[in-house]
C-alpha cells in the first residue's frame, strides 16, 4: 500500500469511535482492520448530543475515546460537548494523499465537474462523494497517481489539509439543517481553499457576487494560488472547446471551462487539445437527463436540482418548459428567487409536491398558470401528460430534497421515469 506507514501513524495507539456505519463507516472499519488490527475501536450506529448507540443497541454516555472518525451525515454539533480529535475519512485521506488530489466542491455541479475532470485526465482515479469512499481506492494508488475527489460540505468541515488543486463551483443555501446558519455551511465549503498550502491551486467561479465577497474577505488566509474563472470571459480557444460541449446550459459550460483549465494545468497542454474529449463526454443521470418522448411530449429528469438556483438554471437551459414539477422535502431554504423568476418567466403548468411545494405555492402573488398540489407521482405524471400540449416539455426539477418520499434524488428520478414509460 502506497504511504502505508504515514496512514498507520495517524491511527496507531488511538482509542477510536467510528461514528456512523454507512458506506464511509464501513470503509473506516476496513481501514482499521487492515492497517492496525490491534486497535481499540468501537462502532456507533447513531449519535445524539451527549450519547452514542453501540452496535448492540445500547445507549452510552461514556466517551472513552481520543479519536472519532465521523461519517458525513452526522453534524459536528453532536460532538460539541466533548474534547477529542474529530476527524473523518476525507481528513485522514487528505493528510496523506492531498498532494495528489484534485478536489471539487460546490452546492451544485460537483459530480458533473468531477466526472469531466476525470474524463479529461485518463488514468486518474475518481472517488469521494460521487459514491466511492476514498479509502476504497488505496490499492490503486502509487507514485504519480492522480485522484479526482468530489467533496461535500460534510466531508470538508473537519479537514486539516486541502487538495493540491481545489475547485469551488458555487455557494447557495442548502443543508441548513446540518449547520447553525448559512455561514456555517459556507465556511465548511471554504475549507477546500483555507487548508491549502503554498504551491497549491484554488479555482473559483466569480459569477456569484456573494461567493466572490466571501473569498475576498478570506483570501489573506489562503496560501494557494487563486484562479478565478467565469463563462463570460474566455479565450478564443476555450470558446471553440465549449462549442463542442454536449451539456445544456451555461452552468454546465462553466463546469466544462474549469475542468479544461485544470486539465491544461496538470498536463501542460493547450486547452484546444481537449475539444474532442469534451465532445465525447456523456452527461450524468438525473441532471437535465432527457428521459425520452412519450405521448408527443418530451420529458426531462433533473431530480438532482434540490435548490432554487439549480431549477432556474435548468429552465433557462431548456428554453421551453410547459410543465414544471416542484417541491419535496422542505429544509427551510428561501424560495423567493425561484418564485420571482417564475412570475417573470411564466410556465403553463406547475405541480407542487410535498411540504416544500406547498410553501412555494403560497409565495405566488399571481396565478397565471394551471396547477395541481399532489404528492403521488403515479398521479402527477398522468396530470402532466393531460395538460402539456403535444410537442411540449415536462421538466422534473424540484428545487427540493427527496427524503420525504424517496431514499434520494436518484430514487425519485428513477420512479418518475418509470411512470412516464408505463403503458
Amino acid at each position: 500500500m502506497y504511504r502505508e506507514e504515514q496512514l498507520k501513524a495517524l491511527l496507531a495507539g488511538r482509542r477510536i469511535l467510528i461514528a456512523g456505519y454507512g458506506r464511509e463507516g464501513k470503509s473506516a472499519e476496513r481501514l482499521i482492520q487492515r492497517l492496525v488490527p490491534e486497535a481499540d475501536y468501537t462502532i456507533a450506529t447513531r449519535v445524539e448530543k451527549g450519547k452514542w448507540e453501540a452496535e448492540n443497541g445500547e445507549w452510552n454516555e461514556d466517551w472513552p475515546f481520543d479519536m472519532v472518525i465521523k461519517s458525513p451525515g452526522i453534524p459536528n454539533f453532536q460532538f460539541s460537548v466533548f474534547s477529542f480529535q474529530l476527524t473523518s475519512l476525507t481528513d485522514l485521506f487528505l493528510q496523506v494523499y492531498g498532494d495528489m488530489t484534485i478536489g471539487v466542491t460546490g452546492t451544485k455541479g460537483k459530480s458533473t465537474t468531477s466526472s469531466l475532470i476525470h474524463h479529461l485526465l485518463p488514468g486518474s482515479i475518481l472517488a469521494g462523494n460521487i459514491g466511492i469512499p476514498l479509502f476504497d481506492i488505496l490499492d490503486d494508488l502509487h507514485e504519480g497517481s492522480l485522484v479526482v475527489a468530489e467533496l461535500s460540505c460534510h466531508q470538508l468541515e473537519n479537514i486539516h489539509r486541502a487538495p493540491h488543486i481545489s475547485v469551488l463551483l458555487n455557494l447557495f443555501q442548502e443543508h441548513l439543517d446540518h449547520y447553525e446558519d448559512y455561514m456555517g455551511y459556507k465556511m465548511a465549503k471554504m475549507q477546500i481553499g483555507l487548508k491549502q498550502r503554498p504551491g497549491d491551486h484554488f479555482f473559483y467561479c466569480t459569477d456569484n457576487e456573494e461567493q466572490c465577497s466571501l473569498i475576498e474577505n478570506l483570501k489573506l488566509k489562503m496560501d494557494g494560488s487563486l484562479h478565478p474563472y467565469t463563462i463570460n470571459d474566455v479565450t478564443d480557444q476555450e470558446r471553440e472547446v465549449l462549442k463542442t460541449c454536449p451539456l445544456q446550459g451555461n452552468h454546465n459550460k462553466s463546469n466544462a471551462l474549469v475542468a479544461c483549465r485544470i486539465a491544461s494545468l496538470v498536463t501542460r497542454q493547450p486547452i484546444i487539445d481537449f475539444r474532442f474529449s469534451i465532445f465525447n463526454f456523456k452527461g450524468l443521470r438525473h441532471r437535465l437527463e432527457k428521459v425520452g418522448m412519450y405521448q408527443g411530449i418530451t420529458w426531462y429528469d433533473d431530480s438532482i436540482s434540490t435548490i432554487p438556483e439549480a431549477t432556474i438554471n435548468a429552465v433557462r437551459a431548456l428554453g421551453r418548459v410547459d410543465t414544471l414539477i416542484l417541491g419535496g422535502f422542505d429544509r427551510g431554504i428561501d424560495y423567493q428567487p425561484l418564485v420571482d423568476f417564475l412570475q417573470e418567466h411564466p410556465i403553463q403548468n406547475l405541480v407542487f409536491v410535498g411540504a416544500a411545494g406547498r410553501r412555494i405555492k403560497t409565495q405566488f402573488s399571481i396565478f397565471n398558470f394551471q396547477f395541481i398540489v399532489e404528492d403521488d407521482y403515479e398521479k402527477i405524471v398522468p396530470w402532466c401528460a393531460a395538460h402539456t400540449p403535444r410537442g411540449g416539455v415536462v421538466l422534473l426539477s424540484p428545487a427540493a430534497a427527496s427524503y420525504d418520499a424517496f431514499k434520494n434524488f436518484e430514487h425519485r428520478g428513477d420512479f418518475f421515469a418509470e411512470q412516464i414509460k408505463r403503458p
